[in-house]
Order: C-alpha cells, then sequence, then structure tokens
C-alpha cells in the first residue's frame, strides 16, 4: 500500500513558477510508476507528465519538468511559465510497472488528496 500526499500548490500570477511535491509514505515508491495529473472545474482529469517515458502532455511540454527525488522519495514537478489555462487540482497517483497507457488515470491504482494551483492574469 502506498499514500501519496501532494503539497506546493498556490495562487501565482501568469509567468510565475511553483514547484509540486509528492511524498509517498508506507512503502518507498521507487518501483512505481507515478505520474501527476490535474482536473479544471467542469474538465476531465488529465495526464500532465509522467515518469515512464517522460511523457508530457503537449500542453506542459517545455514549461513543466517532472522528477524523482529518491533521497526525499518524493516525485516533484516544476512548474514554469505558468498560464491562466494550467488552473486546476494537481494530483499525484501511482502505479505497480505495466505497459499500459501512462496517461490514462484508469490505470494507477493510488492518488493523492489534490493541491490546488491558481493562475491569475
Amino acid at each position: 500500500q502506498v499514500q501519496l500526499v501532494e503539497s506546493g500548490g498556490g495562487l501565482v500570477q501568469a509567468g510565475d513558477s511553483l514547484r509540486l511535491s509528492c511524498a509517498a509514505s508506507g512503502r518507498t515508491f521507487t518501483r512505481y510508476g507515478v505520474a501527476w495529473f490535474r482536473q479544471a472545474p467542469g474538465k476531465e482529469r488529465e495526464c500532465v507528465a509522467a515518469l515512464t517515458n517522460a511523457y508530457y502532455a503537449e500542453a506542459v511540454k517545455g514549461r513543466f519538468t517532472i522528477s524523482r527525488d529518491y533521497a526525499k522519495n518524493t516525485v516533484d514537478l516544476q512548474m514554469n511559465s505558468l498560464k491562466p489555462e494550467d488552473t486546476a487540482v494537481y494530483y499525484c497517483a501511482a502505479r505497480a510497472p505495466t505497459g499500459a497507457s501512462v496517461s490514462d488515470p484508469k490505470n494507477y491504482a493510488y492518488w493523492g488528496q489534490g493541491t490546488q494551483v491558481t493562475v491569475s492574469s
């Protein structure tokens, strides 16, 4: 069992940066595939970045970077040049390594509670 806790969200202005962190407890999740998803009001949950295959959604390529800190047992999402359309609740998710699509939320068994990111124009 893996418990995930996100931190680092907040209210920023367009062009600013934020760093989200996903901490795992219960067991180390170095063997798990980890990704960051987001969900804006009225929209479906979408994958923005995944460690597996260094996946990035087109909308965030060149602005967001996902990375793993083995010493801290965290997976971080560095978000630069934020835009108002990045406003959403951001979730960390983990799954056992499989060949399934890294961007499909149905393939993830473990989820954090989410952290709100709001970007004002």
